[in-house]
């Protein structure tokens, strides 16, 4: 499971934004971050992927350590 923030830049409607249930949706002028778990890169691939399809730039892709792994 990883952990990342997806920023976009749009404001994504919630019944957009409801494409992405394993994805939290924060607004902040003009765009829009989602956060949340995903499974692999595959499941990433096709969040972006449908974005791309719905015409939303993606401008950032953050991956967030898990703090629960050792160093």
């Amino acid at each position: 499971m990883t952990r990342v923030h997806i920023r976009v830049d749009a404001e994504l409607s919630d019944e957009l934004a409801s494409a992405f249930p394993q994805l939290l949706k924060r607004t902040q002028r003009a765009t829009t971050t989602l956060t949340g778990d995903l499974a692999d890169q595959q499941e990433l691939q096709g969040v972006l992927n449908l974005l791309s399809v719905l015409g939303v730039d993606v401008i950032e892709v953050v991956t967030i350590p898990d703090e629960t792994e050792p160093d």
